[in-house]
């Protein structure tokens, strides 16, 4: 694989940082140098223009969990507090997931690899409704499958997002580093939800859209010279 050495502490590090933080050892000060050190690497390794998108991905995962953790109480931590790892593992997992489907073997299959995913993600947030009536997870869902119709270039990307975002909070609820309630914003009593919700990457979508939003104000020529390339593409 040609980004191997961007991606392949992905799943190890979410693990080993959120056992870390967990219940059982109560270590966050470690999770907290891990995370930092691992971004640092991953910073070091990418394109100028991920680079930029890492960092102000720090600043939209930083204003995104203060706002719906900590004001919003949508979701608690165990130290009811903000962990430092928190916004930092935001932006590793946006530029771990976008090399992985740079990756020419993914690229290759991407058609098959997207009608797989797609199903599976339906199946996956469908049984969490059945199992766990999930009913907040599901709306999250429903949200992913028309923002897909309205934006269907994204998928690939998204679609791989979705899966990082179970990984990370099967681990993370597992571990109670924190949980979600059982009621939407623990106060929508019509709106339950599991812990955790089976969709919640849709955040995701307002985190990149956050994230190209500082790029475009910080590079207008840049952002302007990609639309053009964009669109000669979409015509050829």
């Amino acid at each position: 694989m040609k980004y191997l050495h961007i991606h392949i502490l992905f799943f190890p590090l979410l693990w080993l940082g959120l056992y870390l933080d967990s219940h059982l050892l109560e270590q966050q000060w470690v999770t907290n140098v891990l995370v930092i050190l691992t971004f640092l690497w991953i910073y070091t390794q990418v394109s100028k223009q991920i680079k930029q998108l890492m960092f102000f991905g720090l600043i939209v995962a930083l204003g995104g969990e203060l706002l719906f953790s900590l004001v919003f109480g949508m979701y608690t931590y165990r130290l009811e507090n903000l962990p430092i790892y928190v916004p930092f593992g935001h932006a590793i997992i946006y530029a771990c997931v976008y090399y992985f489907i740079k990756e020419p073997i993914i690229l290759k299959h991407q058609e098959s690899i997207i009608k797989f995913l797609y199903l599976a993600m339906i199946i996956y947030s469908t049984a969490w409704l059945i199992l766990g009536n999930d009913v907040f997870g599901f709306i999250c869902l429903l949200v992913i499958l028309w923002i897909f119709k309205r934006r269907p270039k994204t998928k690939l990307f998204f679609l791989f997002m979705f899966f990082a975002i179970v990984y990370l909070e099967l681990v993370g609820t597992y571990y109670q580093c924190w949980y979600w309630p059982e009621v939407w914003f623990d106060k929508v009593p019509f709106v339950p939800s599991a812990n955790p919700p089976s969709a919640i990457s849709v955040f995701y979508f307002g985190f990149d859209a956050g994230c190209l939003w500082f790029y475009k104000k910080f590079n207008p020529q840049k952002w302007q010279r990609f639309k053009r390339m964009r669109v000669l593409k979409s015509t050829n």
